[in-house]
């Protein structure tokens, strides 16, 4: 137990106290404002950059995609995601058929379709 005791005491003896000290008073006048805007100003041109070179060009391309799979029409030469080449053969709300070879038929969501080729572009 005295060991104890002799080295809580050493320890109190090498140890500081610390004390607390009260914050400076905020400065008057606006120049504080000024100073967090400006350290503000990167982050926030930083975004601006981003949403013009990233998040406007991919919302473009979604808008693009949506007006082709809405356009699509009986008779349309398309290829899918998968890698197929076909014509459209039926049109459904959710679902195509597409004529990839004589006599064969497949059944496609609209969002496999990645794109409208020209006509006369499958032989």
């Amino acid at each position: 137990m005295l060991p104890f005791f002799l080295s809580l005491l050493e320890t109190s003896l090498f140890i500081s106290t610390a004390y607390a000290q009260t914050a400076p008073a905020p400065a008057a006048g606006g120049g504080d404002m000024m100073s967090s805007l400006g350290s503000m100003l990167p982050l926030l041109l930083m975004f601006v950059v981003l949403y013009f070179v990233m998040i406007r060009p991919q919302m473009k391309r979604q808008k693009e995609a949506r007006a082709m799979l809405e356009a699509l029409a009986k008779g349309d030469e398309v290829a899918t995601a998968g890698g197929l080449l076909g014509k459209i053969t039926q049109l459904g709300e959710q679902y195509l058929t597409v004529e990839i070879a004589k006599g064969v038929e497949v059944q496609l969501q609209r969002s496999a379709v990645v794109q409208v080729l020209p006509k006369g572009a499958i032989k």
